[in-house]
C-alpha cells in the first residue's frame, strides 16, 4: 500500500519520476512553516478576518462561514495563494496570541494549556494562583479563640483565592 503524504501532518510525499516536485516540497514547507512551533492570532473567529498578513494563522471556530465554512477545529493559514487549512492532528500544540498560552488538540477538541502565567487550571477552573502574602500564626494566650479564628479564616481565604476550594 502507498500513501501520498505522512501518516501525522499530511506532509505530501515525493516520489521517483514525479512531475512538479517541487510544487509538493513547497506544500510540504508551507504546512511546516504553519504548524512546527505555530502562532495563531486567536481561535474564537469563525469568519475569516478582513486583510489576514501572509504567514497569519488561526484557529477555525466552530460554526465557521464564509472561506472557512466546513472548517471548524483547522488551522487556518493566509499564504500568497490565499487560505490553506491543515486538519488538526493529536498533540499538535498551538500558541493563541490572543489568550496569551497555549491550545492543544487532543482528538476531539481544542483544549486550553493548564498551566499558564496566571495559575494552573483544572477542568478550566484555576487551582493555584500566584502567591500571596505569609499569613501570621496566631500569637498570645488570653485571646487565642480570636486570634485563631481570624488566622483560619485567613487560611481558608487564601485557599479560595487560589481555587482549592469552593467559595
Amino acid at each position: 500500500m502507498t500513501t501520498d503524504a505522512t501518516a501525522r501532518l499530511a506532509l505530501p510525499l515525493l516520489f521517483a519520476g514525479q512531475a512538479q516536485k517541487e510544487v509538493f516540497h513547497n506544500e510540504a514547507l508551507t504546512a511546516i512553516d504553519a504548524l512546527l512551533h505555530g502562532v495563531a492570532a486567536s481561535a474564537d473567529l469563525a469568519t475569516p478576518p478582513g486583510s489576514p498578513i501572509v504567514g497569519q494563522c488561526w484557529i477555525v471556530a466552530p460554526g465557521a462561514s464564509g472561506a472557512w465554512a466546513g472548517r471548524a477545529n483547522s488551522v487556518a493559514c493566509w499564504t500568497d495563494g490565499g487560505w490553506r487549512f491543515f486538519a488538526a492532528c493529536e498533540g499538535l500544540s498551538v500558541l493563541v496570541a490572543d489568550r496569551g498560552h497555549r491550545m492543544s488538540w487532543d482528538g476531539s477538541a481544542w483544549l486550553d494549556e493548564r498551566l499558564r502565567e496566571e495559575g494552573l487550571y483544572l477542568a478550566g477552573h484555576r487551582v493555584v494562583g500566584e502567591q500571596r502574602a505569609a499569613i501570621a500564626g496566631p500569637a498570645g494566650g488570653a485571646t487565642i479563640d480570636e486570634n485563631a479564628r481570624t488566622t483560619i479564616d485567613a487560611i481558608l481565604t487564601a485557599l479560595r483565592d487560589h481555587g482549592l476550594i469552593a467559595s
